[in-house]
């Protein structure tokens, strides 16, 4: 009887614990549950400023056909070392000047209901220049076709150093978010309590080249034209907000 008595307080002491367990994880629900109760507002942003390019960069080549392969890569190898030779005494450094497609290739013709015919082989050279004194860069194009490149296949410009740029864009990027949070706050009768969470997207990236065409001037007294323009630095930001009355 004692032993039974004995088992039967100790269940009623386990069954208690359980109880008081259940009871104090239940006390804590309203707590969690109220914190993600809070009002929230997220909202994104974007601030972008101007700015004048300090420096460009073309891709610039050389394209030869010859009857032979070798006689093909020879002809091109003269007019290439022509071509960075004359960027080189244009104060292009050696840095600067970076090869970006070595081709050969052979060429045919095609007839109707006839077997292709190799009529010879063609050798193309690329390099991509970059010219960080933009003043020099309508002369630096006549001098590399004056000195044998036949293709200038596009131009781009750029920011030497982007930092400063980004960081005015992204004050005012804060400041649109800011005023846009401090909109919708006031239009549903709250007010911005604190900042929860803030993202950053974007930033400054080089614009794609953009086709030209290049040919050498007749005029040896004036140089190709080229306008540089002003490039847009953008920062995008998301934020959440939490709100009170």
């Amino acid at each position: 009887m004692k032993t039974l008595f004995r088992a039967a307080a100790i269940g009623a002491v386990i069954i208690a614990g359980s109880a008081g367990a259940a009871l104090a994880q239940t006390a804590q629900v309203p707590a969690a549950d109220t914190m993600f109760r809070a009002t929230t507002l997220s909202l994104s942003a974007s601030g972008e400023v101007s700015r004048r390019p300090d420096m460009a960069t073309i891709s610039t080549g050389v394209q030869t056909e010859a009857p032979t392969a070798a006689e093909a890569l020879r002809l091109n190898a003269v007019r290439m070392n022509q071509v960075i030779a004359t960027l080189k005494k244009a104060g292009i450094a050696d840095k600067d000047i970076q090869t970006s497609g070595l081709s050969l290739s052979p060429q045919y013709v095609y007839q109707e209901n006839l077997p292709p015919r190799l009529t010879g082989y063609q050798a193309t050279n690329q390099v991509t220049v970059t010219v960080r004194d933009l003043g020099k860069l309508g002369a630096a194009v006549d001098a590399v076709v004056g000195a044998g490149a036949n293709s200038v296949g596009g131009i781009s410009f750029g920011l030497q150093n982007s930092d400063t740029a980004e960081d005015a864009a992204r004050l005012d990027a804060v400041q649109a978010l800011q005023a846009k949070a401090n909109l919708y706050a006031q239009a549903m009768g709250y007010r911005v309590a604190r900042l929860v969470t803030l993202s950053e997207g974007g930033g400054y990236s080089p614009p794609s080249p953009v086709p030209m065409l290049a040919m050498a001037m007749r005029d040896k007294a004036e140089s190709t034209p080229v306008e540089a323009g002003e490039l847009k630095v953008r920062i995008d930001i998301s934020a959440t907000f939490e709100l009170a009355r």
